[in-house]
């Protein structure tokens, strides 16, 4: 089974370089610095209309935790409401209780607007206690997949608990492993957890197209790079 790189896109730059590296997805977002928020309504349509491959978009409307009092979960409804409307093939969304177990009514709600799209579960997985009790949940809640790097800082510091996900899941769903993922621990990863789609930014750093004369505005930005994304894909098919 050929294994699937989705690249983590904040920028329609981004996403033409994960497309033109060989990537077969992205996940859109923005403010990848905090760990990605919901893009916005022109981003995904841009997106929308640049890609050849599928775009699934996060569903998170704040940096932070991922309890979610009504206004936010609203914010979130609208979202996934206009991620469908815009033909978007998929959302990746998560959201917790106060005890840091799946919010179940949240959730079932965000599915049931997404409609006929793509449901990732994201690394708010990573905060639960018990992951071999929130994989099951997520499953019953029909999700496709799960973005984790099994509750570690980084994939390959985690790798054993997701090769434990990956067996439990026995190909209910997906167990995707993310964060940290580079063209020198792929192969490896893939090889050690026996999963088959894989997440990372694929990122380097660049300037902003600054003016003239240097500004307080001026800042340095990240952006996924094709010829990283082409090392991965390479790296988990060899």
């Amino acid at each position: 089974m050929k294994r699937i790189l989705e690249i983590c896109a904040n920028s329609v730059q981004s996403a033409r370089a994960a497309q033109q590296g060989g990537a077969q997805r992205i996940e859109l977002c923005q403010n990848l610095e905090q760990g990605g928020i919901t893009p916005s309504y022109g981003l995904i349509q841009r997106v929308q209309a640049v890609l050849t491959i599928p775009a699934f978009v996060l569903i998170r409307p704040r940096p932070g935790g991922f309890c979610y009092d009504a206004d936010e979960q609203a914010l979130m409804l609208a979202d996934v409401a206009a991620c469908r409307d815009l033909g978007c093939a998929g959302v990746v969304l998560g959201a917790l209780n106060a005890a840091g177990q799946i919010d179940e009514a949240c959730c079932q709600a965000l599915i049931a607007a997404a409609g006929s799209m793509q449901i990732t579960f994201h690394r708010a997985f990573d905060v639960c206690p018990d992951q071999a009790r929130a994989l099951e949940t997520i499953i019953d809640l029909g999700c496709h997949r799960v973005l984790t790097s099994g509750g570690h800082p980084s994939a390959v510091a985690g790798q054993e608990q997701l090769a434990r996900l990956v067996r439990q899941a026995a190909g209910r769903l997906s167990i995707m492993p993310g964060a940290g993922i580079t063209p020198l621990n792929a192969r490896a990863l893939a090889e050690h957890t026996g999963a088959h789609e894989f997440h990372t930014s694929a990122k380097r750093q660049v300037m902003s197209a600054a003016a003239a004369v240097p500004t307080e505005f001026d800042a340095t930005l990240l952006e996924s790079d094709a010829a990283i994304v082409a090392e991965v894909v390479a790296q988990l098919n060899f």
